[in-house]
């Protein structure tokens, strides 16, 4: 087996040094994988992704990073028929943790070595992939806020997130949004607007979570929080598992849909990272495009 492994050393708990590097290398060689281990800055992902997926002569591309690395991957290994591996280095792996891939690099070798490979279901923002989520409103300005204060103070990306969870929520403001998919046409106010690749959970002890990456859907979450402290209560309620979709939040199950606003253009988050898109935006689901290594079924 021969594998193009693509660590970005800007990702989450990657180093990208000599010692993370020999560790990955060692895993690989425990299993007789032959790894192409390539070390690389943020800027230059999307290149080596791209390469990689036409490179002659690989049985997989390997991802080491968080979840922006695995989205920047998915992106251009999705429709390919080149299978993924992952290497869970960010600081919350959400993609992995949905899988059941463990954190552990030896682990996650061990994974992609004795793993089968299965194709899952990828999401487009006009026409950029996501493997998780995307969102308009709140998260976006918490990142963008985060972010600020990585560069600008040196803070780390969990205290600098939860500063700017309570920046943004401090200056409390719902979009106007206009929601159009099939047997939905919606107008809202929303602080918050989510769309899942696939169906995200909501109850206590599995907020955040899915079950199945290939149902061929996005799930639409709009909550109707219309002031802080409806917002604050709606969170106490999730903590506590009594989250009501039908009261709490404008909810639905589809294949594409569409949002409009009145402005041209809005912040929106994908897989962690934020962009700036013109409206309206069009999501859609591209069921079964992405290959990916997974642990063995039980």
């Amino acid at each position: 087996m021969r594998v193009r492994v693509i660590v970005n050393k800007g990702g989450g708990t990657a180093t990208g040094d000599e010692e993370e590097a020999g560790r990955i290398a060692a895993a690989f060689e425990a299993h007789g994988i032959a790894a192409d281990i390539r070390i690389t800055d943020p800027r230059d992902l999307t290149d080596a992704f791209r390469d990689a997926a036409a490179a002659p002569g690989l049985d997989a591309v390997v991802a080491g990073g968080g979840d922006g690395t695995m989205s920047c991957a998915a992106g251009r290994l999705a429709g390919t028929g080149r299978a993924l591996g992952i290497l869970p280095l960010g600081t919350l792996n959400h993609l992995a943790r949905d899988l059941g891939i463990p954190g552990a690099i030896e682990e996650a070798v061990a994974v992609i070595a004795g793993g089968e490979v299965k194709a899952v279901d990828v999401a487009e923002v006009n026409g950029r992939v996501f493997v998780n989520n995307s969102s308009v409103g709140l998260y976006p300005d918490m990142v963008r806020l985060r972010e600020a204060q990585q560069e600008r103070i040196g803070r780390g990306k969990r205290l600098a997130m939860l500063s700017a969870s309570f920046a943004s929520l401090r200056h409390f403001r719902r979009h106007r949004l206009w929601i159009s998919a099939l047997g939905l046409e919606a107008r809202v106010r929303t602080p918050l607007l989510f769309v899942g690749n696939n169906r995200y959970q909501v109850s206590l002890l599995s907020l955040g979570r899915r079950e199945r990456l290939d149902r061929g859907e996005l799930c639409l979450y709009a909550i109707r929080a219309r002031s802080r402290a409806h917002l604050f209560w709606a969170g106490i309620r999730g903590v506590f598992g009594r989250l009501d979709q039908q009261r709490d939040f404008v909810t639905a199950y589809v294949d594409e849909l569409e949002i409009s606003a009145d402005r041209p253009l809005l912040n929106v988050s994908a897989d962690g990272e934020t962009f700036v898109m013109e409206t309206p935006l069009r999501y859609r689901t591209r069921p079964k495009a992405l290959k990916l290594i997974l642990p063995p079924a039980p």
